[in-house]
């Protein structure tokens, strides 16, 4: 007999003698660890037998649906099983669909009615509110994780984008206080370090400043991470006006990821405030760029120079 039936028959055995929470995980460890096809064709054979009235079983089937890639047919599972019991767990795995569809606002829709069963769900809420943020509505984002703040004032992914928020709204005081509470609560990473090196310097800290970015250089878990470094430490020398720093910075972030772009392009920037014109690339599709920065961030003081001095230069020729 194949090893990969025996599970199945394993689970069909328990499913038939009536002990079902043996069945139930022995189908939790197929899911996550067996081809999905297989654990699919034992959830739908469970299905049948409890007469389609069991909506624990219908959850799998969507959830062997949707890691198939078959996302339409995982909603309708996802819907009748909440037509049967609505739970939080069904409610995030038909948002997760919606978000795969490419359909965010009728996953904030069914977070909402979610709310309206669950209120105060903190994974609701923080779903809520990683839709609003991967479509830059930053300050919606940040009042519902402040909501699950008041849920759990211990939730670090909401600390987190909290703080990020108030620094990229040009507040990064409060952001560093945010993101010592993260420190307070023992999270000690490259990324952290990272955040609070940058939020240092601006808020004139400069005593901090170098002892946060090496210490997130030390904890750097891969070389992505460290480019983000040495790019902010780019940053740093760009602030003082030590430009020939600014140049080694960014340099060394291409060192350890050779497609970071942000890097890339301030080094063109940076050679071409030294008059190095034929090092910058091409002018024409930079300020067609730049234009497309400006058209999303119409207030980005350092998109708004770039155009000035291209379009000075542009009038030189």
């Amino acid at each position: 007999m194949s090893s990969e039936m025996e599970p199945l028959l394993l689970a069909w055995s328990y499913f038939r003698r009536r002990k079902f929470q043996l069945c139930a995980d022995l189908c939790t460890q197929m899911l996550e660890k067996s081809p999905y096809d297989q654990a699919l064709d034992l959830a739908a054979l469970s299905t049948e037998h409890s007469q389609y009235k069991d909506w624990w079983w219908k959850v799998q089937i969507g959830k062997c649906y949707y890691r198939l890639g078959m996302y339409r047919e995982a909603e309708k599972q996802f819907k009748s099983a909440l037509k049967q019991q609505e739970m939080v767990d069904t409610f995030l795995y038909l948002a997760k669909v919606y978000v795969s569809l490419d359909q965010p606002v009728t996953a904030l829709n069914l977070f909402k009615q979610g709310l309206d069963k669950f209120p105060g769900e903190v994974t609701l809420l923080c779903g809520i509110a990683r839709i609003y943020e991967e479509m830059n509505n930053m300050s919606s984002a940040a009042e519902y994780y402040k909501e699950v703040l008041k849920q759990d004032n211990t939730h670090v992914e909401a600390i987190a984008c909290i703080g990020s928020n108030h620094f990229y709204s040009d507040q990064p005081e409060i952001a560093l206080r945010f993101y010592r509470r993260l420190l307070q609560m023992g999270i000690y990473n490259g990324q952290l370090f990272n955040n609070l090196g940058l939020c240092c310097f601006y808020a004139q800290q400069y005593d901090m400043t170098l002892t946060s970015f090496e210490r997130a250089l030390s904890l750097a878990e891969n070389e992505e991470e460290a480019a983000d470094v040495w790019y902010n430490l780019g940053h740093v020398a760009v602030g003082i006006g030590d430009t020939n720093l600014a140049h080694q910075c960014f340099r060394l972030a291409l060192v350890n990821n050779n497609n970071h772009a942000e890097a890339y392009n301030n080094l063109a920037v940076l050679e071409m405030r030294k008059g190095h014109v034929e090092q910058i690339g091409d002018l024409q599709r930079s300020y067609v760029a730049a234009q497309k920065s400006e058209a999303a961030f119409p207030d980005h003081v350092d998109t708004q120079h770039l155009i000035k001095q291209l379009r000075q230069h542009f009038a030189m020729l």
